[in-house]
């Protein structure tokens, strides 16, 4: 499964040289996973209210193109593992108007028990839903 959604440059995201700060590709890998989560009815205020935490546990990213101010890119999220202990995704940003791929990435995260901070299983309420979504996938 792959959740897309679009976002557009502002100024704000841009560096001195007027290009895209590579930071921001990272924050909006983040954005990528609570919307795909979101779309299989997991929010993140609910598996926080429950104690859960997700760390990343890895994240990378290649840039290939610069995006500017104003552009508007599709930030494409696919699910690669979905497990009781961690989720893992990747990414690919592209530009709109002309669909070219500006940055691929990858992330994984475990889940852990706020109180512990040690990694544990993820409630059955929850990896039913990434369940589903593993299971169409193959």
């Amino acid at each position: 499964m792959t959740v897309t959604f679009e976002k557009r440059v502002h100024f704000y995201d841009t560096d001195e040289m007027g290009v895209v700060h590579h930071a921001n590709y990272i924050r909006w890998f983040e954005i990528g996973r609570v919307e795909f989560l979101r779309a299989i009815g997991i929010t993140l205020k609910d598996l926080m209210s429950d104690g859960i935490l997700f760390p990343l546990t890895e994240v990378n990213a290649k840039f290939i193109h610069s995006s500017d101010f104003d552009d508007v890119l599709e930030i494409k999220t696919t699910a690669t593992e979905l497990t009781k202990v961690k989720m893992a995704f990747d990414y690919e940003i592209s530009r709109k108007s002309d669909g070219k791929i500006l940055v691929t990435g990858h992330s994984q995260n475990v889940f852990t028990k706020a109180e512990t901070g040690k990694i544990s299983r993820l409630p059955e309420k929850y990896y039913s839903k990434l369940e589903k979504v593993s299971a169409e996938k193959n």
